[in-house]
């Protein structure tokens, strides 16, 4: 199957900062807004930050010996794609959640990862695969 855009609705506490986080250090394309959501294009996905009181609350589970944050969401990009974002991140100030590195080492889901939060506390990952055949190996 080709891939299509995905939806994806998630809470912020502030709107202002969700637009400075997603447009101005993710560098994503805002789209439709009022003054309770907007949308955002995340890498050709729509995601819609919508204004909540209850934005942020996480857990976390174990993945390759790492405690990593559930619920999260991201995005799966090129190689070249995932290091310039992961500078845009560490030039920004942003701490990670988990630091970019390369997980699965010689394994078929082989992967580099890293584990940010927005402002408002959500997880967000981003992935790499040197070989984008590969997202689905077993």
């Amino acid at each position: 199957m080709e891939p299509v855009p995905f939806h994806l609705a998630f809470p912020v506490r502030d709107l202002a900062e969700a637009r400075h986080f997603y447009g101005e250090v993710l560098g994503c394309l805002e789209g439709r807004s009022t003054d309770h959501w907007i949308d955002f294009s995340l890498y050709g996905n729509q995601i819609v930050a919508h204004l909540c009181e209850s934005a942020g609350a996480s857990s976390r589970s174990d993945v390759d010996g790492h405690g990593v944050p559930v619920p999260h969401f991201g995005v799966v990009l090129s190689m070249g794609a995932f290091d310039e974002l992961a500078e845009r991140v560490r030039r920004a100030g942003i701490r990670f959640e988990l630091e970019p590195q390369v997980r699965f080492k010689g394994l078929a889901g082989e992967q580099a990862t890293m584990f940010f939060k927005d402002p408002s506390g959500n997880a967000l990952e981003f992935k790499a695969l040197a070989d984008m055949g590969r997202l689905f190996a077993k």
